[in-house]
């Protein structure tokens, strides 16, 4: 294809995640009011508001496990829609949780390797030993080392600590080889510490991975992410770089002063 000068046209890759006029009711109250935004690819950003915002809700919506009341949602050109939780993840989408999402009883690997085994054909094959498929086994190591916790394979998950366990959500989220992660508060309840350590480990992760992050904690929303959507009572507040939000005036009244 060319342009109208006869240079040719670069393609223009689809948005990571597009939104346009999305809405959610329950009952009489609008969670979620015409939120549009577009995310593109590789990008990563910070989702940000008050309690009762509609940010954790937003994210229920983009990861289908809540239908939208009104507007449209689009992953990597795909209109998702109407499309069901695991039709997303297919395509691309994983979504972390506030509250950490684990088998409590089964060892550190078998998390991680029920995670890869989930989007793969052998999903349907629940009787038969990990042990026939060494590629699960092999990218469930993987993902363990890429969260620094491969020296605790073997460990159950409930003997982890806290701080742990959320980056073996984080190897979870990565076992299907995601494009697009959504992150609800990775760094909620962690220590000062952790959440350094959780801070740098998502910054270190394949930069081609979109990131869309919900964080109270300013100080990691700024540092781990490019651009910052601020919400409040369901609508787009305000939209920019680190530097823009923080000089909202709005912005900077809704958290007191707080950053």
């Amino acid at each position: 294809m060319r342009g109208l000068a006869g240079g040719a046209l670069t393609a223009v890759a689809a948005p990571a995640l597009a939104l346009r006029g999305v809405s959610r009711d329950f009952g009489g109250l609008r969670a979620v009011d015409g939120v549009s935004l577009t995310v593109a690819p590789g990008e990563k950003r910070a989702l940000i508001g008050p309690n009762g915002a509609g940010k954790t809700t937003l994210f229920s919506l983009i990861s289908g496990e809540q239908a939208v009341s009104s507007g449209t949602i689009s992953l990597l050109g795909h209109d998702i829609t109407g499309a069901p939780p695991h039709r997303r993840a297919a395509l691309g989408l994983a979504r972390t949780y506030q509250i950490t999402n684990l088998f409590p009883k089964l060892s550190v690997l078998d998390n991680c390797a029920l995670a890869v085994q989930a989007l793969r054909p052998e999903k349907l094959h629940l009787h038969r030993s990990f042990a026939r498929y060494p590629e699960i086994h092999r990218r469930a190591i993987e993902m363990l080392g890429a969260v620094g916790l491969a020296d605790k394979a073997g460990v159950e998950a409930r003997r982890l600590s806290y701080g742990e366990q959320r980056q073996l959500e984080i190897a979870l989220a990565l076992a299907g080889a995601p494009k697009v992660l959504l992150l609800d508060e990775p760094t909620a309840g962690l220590s000062p510490a952790d959440s350094q350590r959780m801070t740098e480990l998502l910054k270190g992760l394949d930069p081609a991975i979109t990131m869309l992050v919900i964080e109270h904690d300013m100080d990691v929303a700024f540092a781990l992410t490019d651009r910052i959507t601020v919400l409040h009572y369901g609508r787009i507040l305000a939209d920019g770089t680190a530097a823009d939000v923080r000089a909202d005036p709005t912005v900077q009244e809704i958290y007191l002063g707080t950053f």
